[in-house]
């Protein structure tokens, strides 16, 4: 399928590694131009050499997204160099662990700079290329935000703003023919996640654990999947798709664990 994304500038933060890394090679891929934004000028630019190399397309900019700043100046250099901005997916963030019991103020606050606050002011500062456009938004959100997790306060309650902030967007931005979309995870094998699970004293036993309740196979959701989902839903062939959470998860989260 031809998903017409042929020269697009698409921003994708924290596109370098894990999810973010799958969603960029799906684009470049498909022959958009994906701008990866990102913290890591090492991890970027190892990519972006990797897929250039490869006879695709892409490029980015190192950024300290927690910085409001930087989150305006990055968007102003990739419009500088690339002329214009068609798309954004925020995907950026990292699930930090800011519990209840024994978490604080700071953060809490903390947890949503990491991971809710870069997504509005990217989209802020991108807006009136999106809307010069007529340009797509994929917000990638948690299922954490729907099934809780446990200790983790900070992390799920920036994803229910990620997914409030899909549906407010969608209706805000209608007039201008922009669509506003979210990808909601639930268990993706990334080398953040395989850092995590070899934490435990056995970890493939942890693994195990995990992939029995996902209804789909028994296995961890690719970033790849998420990639080609991202793909689509940016793409005119979604053309009347917005507002929507739409969940890459094998089943985790909706269908029922008696399976």
């Amino acid at each position: 399928m031809n998903l017409h994304l042929e020269n697009k500038v698409v921003i994708v933060s924290g596109g370098a590694r894990g999810i973010g890394e799958g969603i960029t090679r799906i684009l470049a891929e498909e022959g958009a131009f994906p701008v990866i934004i990102g913290r890591d000028e090492t991890d970027n630019q190892k990519l972006v050499e990797e897929l250039m190399n490869m006879g695709l397309k892409a490029a980015f900019v190192t950024a300290e997204l927690t910085e409001p700043n930087a989150c305006k100046e990055a968007v102003e250099k990739v419009i500088a160099a690339y002329g214009t901005i068609h798309c954004v997916v925020n995907n950026a963030g990292v699930n930090d662990n800011v519990g209840l019991q024994y978490g604080s103020y700071a953060g809490f606050i903390s947890s949503y700079q990491k991971n809710v606050v870069h997504y509005y002011l990217l989209v802020q500062h991108a807006l009136p290329e999106l809307i010069k456009n007529k340009g797509s938004i994929v917000n990638i959100s948690s299922k954490v935000s729907e099934t809780g997790q446990g200790d983790t306060s900070g992390y799920a309650a920036a994803n229910g703003a990620r997914n409030a902030l899909t549906r407010e967007w969608a209706v805000e931005l209608l007039k201008y023919n922009i669509r506003v979309n979210a990808v909601i995870v639930a268990e993706c094998y990334t080398p953040l996640y395989e850092q995590w699970v070899n934490t435990f004293d056995r970890p493939e036993k942890k693994m195990e654990s995990i992939t029995e309740k996902i209804p789909l196979g028994k296995r961890m959701t690719t970033a790849h999947e998420i990639g080609s989902t991202v793909a689509f839903l940016l793409s005119v062939k979604s053309s009347h798709t917005t507002g929507q959470l739409v969940y890459v998860d094998g089943g985790y989260v909706h269908l029922d664990r008696a399976l």
